[in-house]
């Protein structure tokens, strides 16, 4: 029989490694919306959320994309038609100043 000392075994579980996070890794923003109440503007910002499931470098066709679905909205309420101005005729001779 021998006596040896028991030391750590390679089945028992030692101390950890500190995890490097990588700052490339997809990670969440955290940051809340608050719904605009135009459907339109609601659903593009929502695109905003694919962003936290990408690695920075895929966050760019993201923002691309919500820029160009915001932009669209304004243009769309340019061509929305707005209310008649009010109908003027011509001045009257005395009203110059």
């Amino acid at each position: 029989m021998s006596d040896s000392i028991a030391g750590p075994s390679d089945t028992e579980p030692g101390p950890q490694a500190a995890e490097v996070p990588d700052p490339a890794a997809p990670a969440p923003l955290g940051v809340t919306r608050t719904p605009t109440g135009d459907e339109a503007v609601d659903a593009v910002l929502d695109r905003l959320a694919d962003a936290d499931h990408l690695a920075a470098d895929g966050h760019v066709e993201v923002y691309e994309d919500v820029h160009r679905g915001l932009r669209a909205a304004l243009d769309a309420l340019d061509a929305q038609p707005g209310p008649q101005a009010p109908a003027r005729g011509p001045l009257p001779y005395n009203s110059r100043s």
